[in-house]
Parts: C-alpha cells; structure tokens; sequence
C-alpha cells in the first residue's frame, strides 16, 4: 500500500507492506470505531466552535449598538454643550457691546462739557473760582490719561471713572453758578 501527498512543492511517500490480519471481522471493528470516534470528537468540535461564533456574532452586534449609542450621546452631549456655550458666549458678546455703549456714551457726555469749557475758556468775562486745596490734586484728579490711569500710576480703572464723574459733577455745578 502507497500514499502521496504533495502541498507548496514537498511531496511526501508513504509505502506499507500489508500482511493478512488474523482476525479480519475485529479489525474492521476497530477501524470503524477508531474513524466513529474520530468522527465524534469532529463533531463536538464543531458545534463548540459554531456556539462560540454565536457568541462572537452577539456581542459584535452588541459592541455596534453600545458604539451607536455612544457616538449618539455624544452626539447630543456635544450639541447641548455647543447650544450652552453659544448661550454664554452671546450674553457675554451683549455684556461687551453693552459696555462699549456705556464707554462711548460717557465718553460723548465728557467731551460735550470739553467743548463748552473751551468755549468758556476764550471768553475774556469770566472768571473760575479757584477751589482750595492744591493745585497737584486738582490736576491729578480733574482729567483722566488717555491710558485711563489719571496721572496716577497705582490708579485703578474704577478710579479713573469716579475721578471723571467727580470732575463732571465739578462742572455741572460750575455751570449752575453761572
């Protein structure tokens, strides 16, 4: 008896010499028990690995539900953030402009009364009182920088602007004695 088996360019021979079993019937028993067995095993080996593809399979199909799941909330957490952070940055955009307005309607109100004392200034008729106290507070206080610090280099921004509205209360009341 011969066999050949050839595979990637290896070919392999087997030969046997067989002789006459002393008991046929027994051996073909075996054989046919061996390749049952066999067969058995095959078979059991089958259905694990057909059951362990089942599971496989599930949680692949459970893995892509969680994922879409996932990528929807986050999906909705990434739009309610957007629509959160859109709200915030509008209301700050308002607070900015609101400002704005407020710095360019005292700075129009500031340079009205400019104006007028310059107007006054070149009229030869009147006089200002002169205030008490010294002439280095007055000056440090009645006009802010255009840096905002007044003439004062530890002076705050909040300062400067309660330095104009005290010089602006200042002229008002220059007026009023008029």
């Amino acid at each position: 008896m011969s066999w050949t088996f050839e595979k990637q360019g290896t070919k392999l021979e087997w030969r046997w010499k067989l002789q006459p079993a002393p008991h046929p019937q027994q051996t073909i028993a075996e054989v046919l028990d061996f390749l049952m067995d066999a067969n058995i095993r095959l078979s059991e080996e089958v259905v694990r690995k057909t059951q362990s593809f089942e599971k496989l399979k599930q949680e692949a199909e459970n893995c892509l539900q969680q994922s879409e799941r996932f990528n929807t909330e986050k999906a909705e957490f990434e739009q309610a953030s957007f629509t959160k952070f859109v709200a915030v940055l509008n209301s700050k955009k308002s607070k900015l402009r609101q400002l704005k307005d407020r710095i360019a309607a005292l700075e129009s109100a500031d340079k009205a009364p400019k104006e007028e004392e310059e107007e006054e200034g070149h009229s030869t008729d009147r006089t200002e009182p002169i205030e008490e106290g010294s002439d280095k507070d007055h000056c440090v206080n009645d006009e802010p920088s255009e840096t905002g610090g007044g003439g004062d280099p530890h002076s705050s921004p909040e300062k400067s602007a309660a330095a104009a509205a005290t010089s602006r209360g200042r002229r008002g009341r220059k007026r009023t004695r008029k």
